[in-house]
């Protein structure tokens, strides 16, 4: 069976703040623990009005709190942005909070534009190029094995489960080469998911982490009781992308708006089509469907699930939905 498991972007909607977000965000982990999610994610954003998981194992740490049993971790963390050493610190105290229990996600994006990139001091083409070493360094920091002379407290030693994320070959060759799992972000960017897939698959190597490789392929699900319903949950997302399309800065995740895909015209529905094509939207059998057309497709190992729906309550059915079609697959 393909596992599924859980993308929060913990949004701040319209209408809403950060407290509401991170409330929802615990109640929504909860929800997918009970759900049968293998994980729950969060992700590293900077500068973005409606993302509040710029302070990632802080929000990590929160959600561990709610729940008990469902592993939990970031998707990812920018690496470029910190000091291994920080993160091993910071991922082998949550380790010790939730043992056995702590995914980290690793990739090379800014997570953010270049003016947000300068703020947190960031030089985006250097940092990026040491992107391979710097993973090296934390995978030492984790084993403990001295060769960084340098012993991270806590972190040393730690249970922490590394993964590399990208949406271009470049994370499937490092993930590929290190032995590592590897989650590529389809549910926005798909265009290289194929490829991606395929180098990783054939240059990977075994390692003491793995032995096999292990696929997860990002997914936007937009799930209620008929087509049409969903479809208009899926409009919220819709204009968050084209937003940050069209002007480069992300907004407030808005409230549905009927009629909002045809309203872009041709160009702009092709566009949204590209960028979500990695998705289902619709009611159960539909999704079930999508679901299993892009599993066979794929080969994907895992989904990473994602569902940027406005409303709390509608959200967690469309969870619930695109759980219920995972099992009967």
């Amino acid at each position: 069976m393909t596992a599924y498991s859980l993308l929060d972007l913990v949004p701040i909607i319209q209408g809403g703040n950060a407290s509401q977000a991170f409330a929802n965000a615990a109640d929504l982990a909860r929800h997918a623990e009970q759900l049968g999610y293998t994980r729950y994610w969060v992700a590293e954003h900077h500068g973005m009005e409606g993302i509040a998981s710029a302070a990632t194992a802080v929000v990590i740490g929160h959600v561990g709190a709610a729940t008990s049993t469902i592993r939990i971790g970031a998707g990812g963390i920018m690496l470029p942005n910190h000091a291994p050493l920080q993160i091993a610190e910071q991922f082998g105290t949550l380790d010790a909070l939730f043992p056995g229990r702590i995914d980290l996600g690793l990739g090379r994006a800014p997570g953010s534009d270049q003016r947000v990139a300068q703020a947190i001091r960031r030089n985006l083409e250097t940092d990026a190029n040491a992107f391979p070493q710097d993973v090296l360094e934390l995978q030492s920091f984790f084993a403990d094995d001295g060769k960084t002379g340098i012993r991270a407290t806590p972190g040393a030693g730690a249970d922490v489960k590394l993964w590399i994320l990208g949406s271009s070959t470049f994370g499937a060759q490092l993930a590929a080469m290190l032995g590592l799992p590897y989650a590529f972000a389809s549910h926005f960017a798909p265009a290289m998911m194929m490829e991606a897939a395929d180098v990783y698959r054939r240059a990977f190597r075994p390692s003491a982490a793995l032995d096999r490789p292990h696929l997860m392929l990002g997914y936007n699900v937009f799930a209620a009781d008929t087509d049409e319903e969903a479809e208009l949950l899926a409009s919220s997302q819709q204009q968050a992308f084209v937003a940050i399309r069209t002007t480069g800065r992300g907004i407030q995740l808005p409230p549905p708006l009927p009629g909002y895909r045809e309203s872009l015209g041709p160009q702009g529905m092709a566009m949204l089509d590209q960028v979500l094509s990695a998705s289902a939207i619709g009611g159960p059998d539909t999704v079930r469907a999508q679901i299993a057309a892009f599993i066979a497709r794929t080969g994907a190992d895992e989904l990473m699930i994602a569902s940027a729906v406005f409303d709390h309550g509608a959200r967690k059915k469309s969870l619930t939905l695109a759980a219920e079609a995972m099992r009967g697959l």
